[in-house]
This record gives structure tokens, sequence and C-alpha cells, in this order.
């Protein structure tokens, strides 16, 4: 007699036990779910200027549409090097020092599976972006978390050093933050530096929010500070600065030996990116216009809704950078106030009809502060639809 064989999926050991579906995917799902406002995951409801659209057309029907060199088409790389010292005065060799990724969060793990591994320490500082503690932990490295001061989200160097160990391989840090809104200042980098300068400590720093900084203030990217850059590997995005978040491009800039381990793994997670896409941007960059006005776009947004909500009685924390705006909620009037961060945004969502996404989210152990985070990269009438809606607190 035969005996069919039985159709199995083999079981293997999880390399992410702890993770599940990020809490981008369950508000942006639930948003749709009751029809809100979403104001929860960060991408902006309205087009990129035309004129990117029509580069990268030009740049298909001109014949940019096989791979490109691994790094990434260089005429982009160029324009990321040239915009990169006009703006912060460090010139990176384009050849050697610029690699086009796709997008941040691609950059990110792969400058972590670059530097860290089994019985290494990599520090995060929380609240943070969802993909470090993943990114670190598939590496098998250890992470370290470290907080910035609730409430304000500076970063405390004395918690900074104490957590630094002979194991310590390389730290991430974020600014302007997400999800505080928080901008690193001149001080805060020196001391970083000086931190760091008796180390081999490697820094990642994610700055893709780079181009929505207000206020009069600078972004203080670590390329200004010659000790930081020579350790750095620093992390922009394409996505945010065009407005194009689903087209995933971003790049890594970064001294020529650290970016040739850097370019050791981008060649095997993903070799290259769209190359129409970058030629368009390399095209669109000769103008540096829209991103220089960029924070004056953001502002008038962020005005348009802070204002909005100083109607409620939500309360609101800084808005120093990013498009994202925190929140209180332990003022509020009605009861809901009671609950979780992530309980309220889920009420929130359905009852009142805005999505946003909780503060908790963002730290491993869910530490609640009674604060969410609201994203104003949306159009003028979306923003107006949502206020009106949540002034019914």
């Amino acid at each position: 007699m035969t005996i069919a064989p039985t159709t199995r999926t083999p079981a293997f050991p999880s390399r992410l036990p702890n993770v599940g579906t990020t809490i981008f995917t369950v508000m942006s799902a639930l948003a749709a779910q009751h029809q809100a406002v979403n104001l929860g995951q960060g991408f902006p409801d309205f087009d990129c200027d035309p004129r990117l659209v029509d580069a990268v057309d030009a740049a298909m029907r001109a014949g940019h549409n096989q791979y490109p060199p691994m790094p990434g088409a260089a005429p982009l790389r160029e324009a990321i090097a040239a915009k990169v010292e006009a703006l912060y005065g460090r010139r990176y060799d384009a050849a050697s020092e610029i690699t086009v990724t796709a997008g941040a969060t691609q950059a990110i793990i792969t400058a972590v599976l670059c530097c860290a591994g089994p019985g290494d320490e990599v520090i995060v500082l929380e609240p943070c972006y969802d993909s470090y503690v993943p990114n670190i932990e598939l590496t098998g490295a250890t992470v370290v978390r470290v907080p910035l001061v609730p409430g304000t989200f500076r970063p405390d160097f004395d918690r900074i050093a104490a957590a630094l160990t002979p194991r310590t391989r390389a730290i991430i840090v974020n600014t302007p933050h997400n999800p505080s809104g928080t901008v690193w200042s001149p001080a805060d980098m020196r001391r970083l530096d000086e931190l760091l300068a008796p180390t081999g400590v490697l820094v990642i720093s994610d700055e893709v929010y780079e181009h929505m900084v207000y206020d009069g203030q600078q972004h203080q990217s670590v390329a200004r500070f010659p000790g930081l850059a020579a350790r750095s590997f620093i992390v922009s995005s394409f996505g945010k600065t065009c407005h194009v978040t689903g087209w995933k491009v971003g790049y890594v800039a970064a001294p020529a030996a650290l970016t040739a381990e850097f370019r050791k793994v981008h060649q095997f997670n993903v070799f290259t990116v769209n190359t129409p896409m970058q030629h368009g941007i390399a095209s669109y960059m000769a103008d540096p216009a829209p991103y220089l006005d960029l924070p004056a776009f953001y502002a008038a947004k962020r005005d348009l809704f802070r204002s909005g909500l100083t109607k409620t009685k939500f309360r609101l924390l800084p808005c120093e950078g990013t498009y994202f705006q925190c929140a209180a909620i332990d003022e509020l009037s009605v009861p809901e106030r009671d609950l979780s961060e992530a309980d309220f945004c889920q009420w929130l969502t359905r009852e009142i009809g805005v999505a946003a996404i909780p503060l908790s989210a963002f730290y491993g152990g869910g530490f609640d502060q009674k604060t969410i985070r609201f994203c104003f990269a949306k159009k003028d009438d979306t923003l107006r639809a949502a206020l009106e809606r949540l002034a019914r607190l």
C-alpha cells in the first residue's frame, strides 16, 4: 500500500520572535476601516513636485532603465556630495564615500550589519524608530537601551556614558528626532564627540528629517563635527525630502573605510537601487530651492496644526523639527484620557475619526507617558478636517 506524503511546512526558530506587525501598519489599517483622518503613519497625502516626475520620466525615456553601478548612479552621488558640502562643510568623495540605498531603513540595517555581530553591543536612545532594535537583533549583537530624558527627549549624556563598555560597537542617534520632534544642539553634538573620542565606537546618524528644522535653528549633522564625521555613517532619505516615500531612495555618507565595509553588505542585500529615480533625483537636485524651502513649507503646516490643537485640551510638546507633533492626553476632559496610549489611539481612531501613534510603541518596554504622535505632513484641508474632529476634545 502506498502512503501519500503529508503536506507540512517545516518549523524553524524565529530570528525575531518578539516582532509582530508594526504599529504604523496596524493604525493605518484601522484608520482605513473607520474612515478616519490618518495622522498616524509618517507619509504625505499630497503629490511631489511635478518637475521631479518629469525628471524621472525623462530619465526613463533616455534609456536609464538597466542596472546602475552598485554604489549608485554617478550623477546622483555627485549631487549628494555637493549638497552635503554646501550645507555642512564636509566634502565626501562621490566615488568612495557616498552610497545610494533603497531608502533609509535599508541604509540603517546595512550599517548595523556591516559593523556589529555576536558579542558586540549597540546603543539605541529611546524612544526610537522601530527598525533599530530588530536590525541589531538580526546581527546577534546586544541592544543597549538608553532613555532620552522623559518629557523633553533631550540626550542624557551621563546615562550614555554609563552605557559605554569595551563591547560597545556603535550608537544610533537621530536628529531631528522621530517621534518627539526634538533637535540636537551644537552643544549636544560636541558632548557626544567628547564622549566617544577615546573609544572605537561608531555612530549611525539617522538624519532623514535634516531639512525639517524650524524657528531659525540649523540641523546639526555629524558631518559638521570632524571627530564625529570620522566615525559616522550618515543616513538620509529622498523619500522624506522630496515627498516620495514610496520611491524608497536614500543614501549613506561615510569615510572611505566605513563605506567599503558598508558596500560589502549593501551589494548582497539590495545590490543597487531604482535607476530612473536616481537619475531623475540627480537632475532635480540641480535646483536647491526645494529642499532649502522645506523648513518654511513644513513650519506653516506645523503652525496650522498647533494653532488648531490649542483649542483643545491636548497639551502640546515643542516641535523643533520633523513633521511630527506630540501631544499629552492627561488633561483632556474625556474619561478615555485614563486609557493607555495604545488604547487611547485605538479609541481616537474609532470614535473621533483621527488616527495617531502611541509614543509607547517607540519603547521596548512600552513606557507610557500619556503622549501620542500626530503627523502633520498632510494637505491643509486634511489637517483642518482632523482639527474639526479633534475639537470635541
